[in-house]
């Protein structure tokens, strides 16, 4: 059975075009209102700080 890979919106949750990086999600960056966020390590103090909606403390999820 193939394993689905989830793969990094980027800093902006994929919400602003050419954003998205394409390397594999390692974290989930739970949002108010919107999409889970599933981002790399690269993007995720970026995420934290630019994407819209993000929960403050911040709720993050190891996914890999």
């Amino acid at each position: 059975m193939a394993e689905h890979v989830v793969r990094c919106r980027g800093p902006y949750g994929g919400e602003v075009d050419g954003t998205g990086c394409g390397e594999p999600a390692r974290f989930e960056v739970v949002r108010y209102r919107r999409p889970h966020l599933y981002v790399c390590p690269v993007h995720l103090g970026p995420a934290l700080l630019l994407a819209e909606g993000v929960l403050w403390p911040p709720e993050i999820r190891l996914v890999a």
